[in-house]
């Protein structure tokens, strides 16, 4: 890819993950932002590697975890990226310092994309309050109880939140992190949220 054509060229982007995670979601996403020239970061839980599942229950491969929670910052990252998996997001969301990671992105009005299950972390951080956003379809209610827009659409862009909803949405899902990342703050980010 020639240098006008990788917008994301000096962004650092973390991509928040657990064990359970989604491998496609993992692997195309992170992909997609490395290709458009961002350096990715895999932050988890725990220091070592994370088990990534096929289906949530077929176990995938394993990668290397570059931070854990604990040893991140927020600020020096210019973007957050969310993949899901049914166990992933719901052990992320168990843990304050995970949490606390990504509610400080919306606080910095920095982008974030979250696939699938992943928005489950924008439930818990209180981030889908006032925006419409998308999601696997079991996630509608808890979406819509935490004051979100819950909408079936492919992919749902909200000042620099970008959503989708499963495996099959990822070539949409990706397009449009590339295009939120490489637009960079999002002043309304936080007075949504």
């Amino acid at each position: 890819m020639a240098q006008s054509q990788q917008p994301l060229t000096g962004k650092r982007v973390a991509c928040l993950a657990a064990d359970g995670v989604e491998d496609v979601e993992y692997t195309q996403s992170r992909a997609a932002a490395e290709q458009a020239g961002a350096e990715v970061h895999l932050i988890s839980l725990n220091s070592g590697e994370i088990q990534s599942m096929n289906q949530d229950i077929n176990p995938a491969n394993r990668y290397r975890v570059d931070r854990t929670v604990n040893e991140a910052n927020a600020a020096d990252y210019d973007a957050l990226l969310l993949p899901g998996g049914t166990v992933n997001p719901d052990r992320l969301r168990m843990n304050p310092q995970a949490m606390d990671f990504v509610r400080a992105f919306f606080e910095q009005q920095k982008p974030v994309a979250a696939i699938c299950h992943g928005p489950w972390s924008l439930v818990e951080t209180g981030m889908v309050n006032g925006r419409t956003v998308t999601s696997f379809p079991s996630l509608r209610t808890d979406i819509r109880n935490a004051g979100g827009n819950w909408v079936d659409q492919q992919v749902q862009v909200d000042n620099g939140l970008v959503t989708s909803r499963s495996p099959s949405d990822l070539p949409a899902f990706c397009a449009k992190m590339v295009e939120e990342f490489a637009e960079g703050r999002h002043v309304r980010q936080m007075a949504t949220a």
